[in-house]
């Protein structure tokens, strides 16, 4: 399901925000903290030294209420930016009555940051270009002379905002498209599961049904024409799901044994299982996967060479991986079988048995012709 939301303003965008604004909070207390430690050093050159204390004041309980107001993103509206704009243009402007006319330093000096930034992450570009304009006009309102040491912070300011902006943007976006590609992953994910878990059951059944109800005729056969019907919707159904919300899956790390797994096949199917004589011990969610290919091949010997038809099924353990193989002596797959199935939506090759391995990270290898068909599936462990 995709997001009606512009990208940049999705939920992962917004987590990205919170994250940038706690990183501020931690930089508005250390400039605060250097714009304390320099007025007290420069106490002696205040004309006001009240007015100089008063103001330090304000910036230590506006920094508290800024820290505040913007930790909850309810609270980051305009007017707490406007307003804590407005206290850094306020202190600056004030700057030349507190200090007097020999004032070479602003009050509050870097502690305007905090504003600038503020405005940079929440209205990205556009807000840093904006706040820099309002703190450099404010700052050059209260200087007689432009030095080299004024222009540099000036310049610093007027870039600064806007590079903050761009890259907060480009965060949250690279956040939003992030979010939105592992849901896409996990939906296509989640449909590969579901199609592969549809094949190996009710697929089967209602192909069945339409080939016997065809062979046997009358009302059986009716039968069989609305088991096709049903086949082909459910097949459509799958091919044309948007997305999926993926279930939390278990993490089944536990070890089981691959060879037990599929000697217990013998019981159910006419097969034949040849593995090695000590256990083959692999991630229970890998064991189930490979018993599932093999069970996959094996309906295919059902299908297309017979129900009672022998199959083979060879497993050899190796130190980086596991190899199958499964066997029949069938009449093989015709040329471009395969091909037009995938056409047709049959996803019995595509994701029962190749779907499976590719996700296991292996490779599943199909070898038919007038000797039978072979599947090599190579796992790695």
């Amino acid at each position: 399901m995709t997001s009606s939301a512009p990208p940049g303003t999705g939920p992962a965008a917004l987590a990205v925000e919170d994250r940038l604004f706690r990183a501020l909070a931690v930089l508005r207390v250390i400039v605060l903290l250097n714009a304390v430690a320099l007025n007290l050093y420069r106490a002696g050159n205040f004309a006001h030294p009240g007015a100089g204390v008063a103001a330090t004041l304000v910036m230590v309980g506006w920094t508290a209420v800024a820290i505040w107001g913007y930790h909850q993103p309810v609270r980051r509206t305009p007017a707490l930016l406007v307003v804590d704009l407005a206290m850094a243009v306020s202190l600056l402007l004030l700057s030349p009555a507190i200090k007097g006319a020999a004032m070479q330093a602003t009050v509050p000096g870097f502690w305007v940051m905090g504003a600038l930034l503020a405005w940079a992450v929440h209205w990205r570009w556009v807000g840093g270009l904006v706040a820099g304009v309002v703190l450099a006009l404010a700052d050059l309102a209260v200087r007689d002379t432009l030095t080299q040491a004024n222009y540099g912070n000036l310049f610093l300011i007027l870039v600064g905002g806007p590079l903050v902006g761009f890259m907060c943007a480009s965060l949250t976006r690279m956040a939003d498209e992030r979010d939105v590609a592992e849901r896409a992953a996990a939906a296509a994910a989640e449909r590969a599961r579901l199609a592969r878990a549809v094949h190996d059951g009710v697929l089967q059944v209602l192909a069945l049904v339409q080939r016997r109800g065809a062979e046997l005729g009358g009302d059986v056969a009716e039968l069989g024409r609305l088991a096709g019907e049903q086949e082909a919707a459910l097949r459509t159904l799958i091919r044309r799901q948007d997305a999926v919300v993926a279930p939390a899956l278990a993490d089944d790390r536990a070890e089981r044994d691959l060879t037990d797994a599929l000697s217990r096949l013998e019981a159910v199917r006419p097969v034949t299982v040849a593995a090695p004589a000590e256990p083959v011990l692999l991630r229970g969610a890998t064991v189930d996967e490979l018993v599932a290919v093999v069970g996959a091949c094996l309906d295919n010997v059902a299908t297309h060479v017979g129900a009672d038809a022998p199959a083979w099924v060879l497993l050899e353990a190796f130190g980086d991986r596991v190899e199958l193989s499964v066997r029949d002596e069938g009449p093989g797959i015709p040329a471009g079988r395969l091909d037009e199935a995938a056409r047709e939506g049959r996803l019995g090759v595509s994701e029962s048995i190749r779907g499976r391995a590719l996700e296991l990270g292996g490779t599943a290898t199909l070898h038919t012709g007038s000797y039978g068909t072979e599947w090599e599936i190579v796992v790695p462990r």
